[in-house]
């Protein structure tokens, strides 16, 4: 006998109410998210800034600029072999002198007679450019089914080795390297413009463009594919199967996942990546010797990763960043600081790239210390308070629950 007061089986509420109301009282006392629109806005300013440099900066900044550009597009690659895959490596350098002395051997010609000859492809700068990155993926597809057995420590020794006999190899195969006294690098050319200093008269709204200014956007161009094609490949099955395995290797296993192709894979697309960041920094340079190529250059990244974040893309450029700009500026203002001293300078003080080790060499104590997420955690300071602060959802009461009528309690 149902009652007259009570709802009647024809007469219930619509679904979508209940599920509106709850989430308009959670919503009354639920702070405001960042929306995902807000962070693809500052990526599109940054990119805009990014553009107008060359018309205002000098040859200093410019060239420190391909500098850091190089050294973000290195990083990416080994924040997805160790960020993201949890493989040690300590040999990026060799892969970053495969890419650069690939470059220079690939679009020079061969030159010189005796002792002083070199030999070279005379490919198309951008054909050359594109072998150079594949030869660097194929000099760690070479040594991928090493490191998809090899973990943590002893990867990383293995990896030490290509150092070594990288440094061996580049002093002593003199036709193509140069030698000790390295090898002039040729000049990009796209669609038939060389990215030099070429004397053709080009001017952009009034500011004549040289060889740094044309260089600026194509290691620009390099960048945002590199931090593109990271960020896509994270998102896809790839990057997912690499974090699993970076968690547990049995809980990956268990998944289906086969933990020596994808770390045999992971190490091949890092390869590609230090090739062509090196390629990169060779045009920058425009010469290279061995001696650029050597331990200190791995370790170097290894504290870009620690700095920047391990995992994330946008913290392995930060990170790029501050370790390649920083023994710049204290070259540039040398001067200016104290206890700091210009390369060569007979007055005794601290050189500028060793104050430049030990201070990036403290923000990887402080940032070990006090930031362990590295400069990419900044980026979630401001959400962890709102998480905190949000409260549960609301519960229905103990009285409701026990007395409270039901629908079938109308209907019997």
């Amino acid at each position: 006998m149902s009652d007259a007061s009570s709802p009647s089986l024809t007469e219930q509420p619509p679904k979508s109410a209940p599920a509106a109301a709850g989430s308009a009282s959670g919503a009354s006392h639920l702070p405001a998210r960042p929306r995902p629109r807000s962070g693809r806005i500052a990526t599109a300013v940054g990119l805009v800034l990014l553009l107008v440099p060359p018309f205002y900066l000098d040859a200093f900044w410019l060239q420190t600029g391909l500098f850091a550009m190089a050294a973000v597009i290195s990083a990416i690659g080994l924040g997805l072999l160790s960020g993201t895959a949890g493989q040690l490596s300590l040999g990026h350098a060799f892969f970053l002198a495969v890419g650069a002395y690939g470059y220079t051997w690939f679009a020079d010609a061969s030159h010189g007679k005796g002792a002083n000859a070199l030999t070279g492809l005379s490919l198309p700068p951008w054909l050359a450019f594109l072998a150079a990155v594949l030869l660097a993926g194929a000099a760690g597809a070479v040594f991928s089914p090493l490191s998809g057995r090899l973990r943590s420590m002893y990867l990383g020794v293995a990896t030490l080795a290509l150092v070594f006999v990288g440094q061996h190899v580049l002093v002593n195969a003199t036709p193509v390297t140069g030698g000790f006294n390295g090898r002039s690098v040729p000049p990009m050319e796209l669609f038939g413009l060389s990215l030099s200093d070429a004397d053709d008269g080009l001017a952009v709204l009034g500011v004549p463009f040289g060889g740094l200014e044309r260089l600026w956007y194509f290691g620009l161009v390099l960048v945002v594919a590199a931090y593109l094609g990271a960020r896509n490949l994270l998102r896809g099955r790839p990057g997912r199967a690499m974090g699993a395995l970076r968690d547990s290797e049995v809980a990956a296993a268990v998944m289906g996942i086969p933990a020596t192709r994808f770390r045999a894979a992971a190490f091949t697309v890092s390869s590609m990546y230090a090739g062509a960041g090196g390629a990169l920094l060779a045009l920058a340079y425009q010469r290279i010797v061995p001696d650029t190529f050597g331990l200190a250059l791995s370790m170097d990244f290894l504290a870009m990763l620690v700095i920047g974040g391990l995992g994330s893309v946008a913290g392995a450029a930060a990170g790029a960043v501050f370790v390649t700009v920083l023994p710049q500026l204290l070259t540039h203002y040398a001067d200016q600081l104290p206890l700091v001293v210009a390369p060569g300078s007979p007055e005794g003080g601290l050189g500028s790239v060793d104050a430049a080790r030990y201070l990036y060499g403290a923000a990887l104590v402080l940032t070990l210390l006090f930031l362990p997420g590295g400069l990419a955690s900044l980026s979630h300071r401001r959400i962890r308070p709102w998480a905190r602060r949000t409260p549960p959802p609301p519960q229905p009461s103990a009285a409701a629950t026990a007395g409270g009528d039901t629908l079938k309690e109308h209907t019997s």
